[in-house]
């Protein structure tokens, strides 16, 4: 994963919109392209911007394609992201570990 470019695919709103979309269930590429008001070549690329950055995991289900999340990538940008917003003593908080203060003496 590389975490340029899942924040490049997570930089566009309807992008963003189908990651939490199929955070509730899988979805067909004609499910989700019904919610927007866009061509097809442009729902294909965001499609392809999200599998790229290896978000979305798609299965050929006979004529349709069903998307999913990929959680595994999601969580690994998410902790990077956090990696590079905390502090040391924030990261310490949250990766549950104690910080010199809380340590027992």
């Amino acid at each position: 994963m590389k975490i340029g470019q899942v924040m490049k695919a997570l930089s566009h709103p309807i992008r963003r919109d189908i990651v939490s979309r199929l955070r509730e269930r899988p979805m067909s590429a004609g499910d989700l392209a019904a919610h927007y008001d866009v061509s097809k070549p442009t729902m294909s690329a965001h499609f392809a911007a999200l599998r790229d950055a290896e978000l979305l995991i798609a299965q050929r289900e006979g004529v349709s394609i069903l998307y999913r999340l990929n959680m595994t990538v999601m969580e690994e940008a998410l902790g990077a992201m956090m990696s590079l917003l905390s502090s040391g003593e924030d990261a310490k908080h949250l990766a549950n570990e104690p910080s010199d203060e809380q340590a027992p003496a």
